[in-house]
């Protein structure tokens, strides 16, 4: 078996130029798919509100259902580096309920790491979570969580000041302790300025080549929601059909009666029926379905 992925293998993969693969998972299936392929990162994201819940942001989800997705992703995952999302509202409130909730993921969820979103104003946050002993991956750009903040899911970072910002961000939440760095939403030029001032791995997501590595929402990728077309995605599979078709034939086959067949059945060489005007022997009174 292959070395388990920690903070420092991420950080030895940036020095040597290696780049960082890393995908969403939320049950135990993808995340052992996942791991088997050699993903280097299985983050369990609050994009589940959205993919798995079918909610239009990733607002409503729970620390529970952090800590029940994160459970099931972390036991599949063998080599895999598991980081688990601080859903909105676990850590904003105040740091001591950042500290506990962040913990929660990792002493319940079996999470490696955790993730939580912002900049500057966060970075007393970050720091108090890494000095729990629990390592921080930091989240700027186009934050999910901020999304009303934001007027919806929009670029960031596109003129001068705003691009200062978020590379003031960046460095804010590194001197905190940050291990590394989601860059979502942002031009791929301030990705590449971020990327080379920062001496932790940065992971992009609609942010162009340049990041240390990538991350995609697996049933993005996996091309499960075919109306979901945004510009930085790129489908690795089209499953959205191949279930379907999976699901058409299989609705046929059981209307037909084609499923399922004695293949498809069990036999007993030690079954006897009795019908209701038959006496069964003597000695071996079992009636339907029961062994003789």
């Amino acid at each position: 078996m292959q070395p388990k992925v920690t903070v420092n293998t991420l950080r030895k993969m940036k020095q040597a130029g290696e780049k960082i693969a890393m995908l969403t998972a939320y049950d135990t299936a993808f995340a052992r798919i996942f791991d088997a392929a050699g993903v280097d990162m299985l983050l369990v994201g609050d994009s589940l509100g959205m993919v798995i819940q079918g909610e239009q942001s990733t607002l409503p989800v729970t620390m529970e259902q952090m800590v029940y997705h994160c459970r099931a992703v972390s036991r599949s995952a063998r080599r895999a580096h598991v980081v688990g999302d601080m859903p909105f509202m676990s850590y904003q409130a105040s740091c001591e309920e950042a500290v506990k909730n962040a913990g929660r993921l990792v002493a319940e969820g079996g999470a490696e790491s955790i993730k939580l979103e912002g900049g500057v104003e966060f970075a007393e946050t970050v720091e108090r979570i890494v000095r729990a002993g629990i390592p921080v991956m930091g989240h700027i750009g186009l934050t999910p969580q901020s999304v009303h903040k934001m007027g919806g899911y929009v670029i960031q970072g596109r003129d001068e000041q705003k691009a200062r910002k978020l590379l003031a961000d960046a460095q804010a939440l590194q001197e905190a302790g940050a291990y590394a760095m989601v860059l979502e939403g942002i031009p791929l030029e301030l990705a590449r300025e971020i990327t080379r001032e920062l001496s932790i791995p940065t992971i992009g997501i609609g942010a162009g080549p340049h990041s240390d590595g990538q991350v995609l929402v697996c049933y993005d990728a996996l091309g499960m929601n075919p109306d979901f077309q945004p510009k930085f995605l790129k489908r690795y599979a089209e499953l959205f059909q191949v279930i379907t078709s999976a699901a058409q034939q299989y609705l046929g086959e059981v209307k037909a009666g084609e499923f399922p067949d004695e293949a498809h059945s069990f036999r007993s060489n030690t079954m006897r029926l009795v019908r209701d005007d038959e006496e069964p022997e003597e000695g071996k009174g079992p009636v339907y379905g029961v062994p003789v």
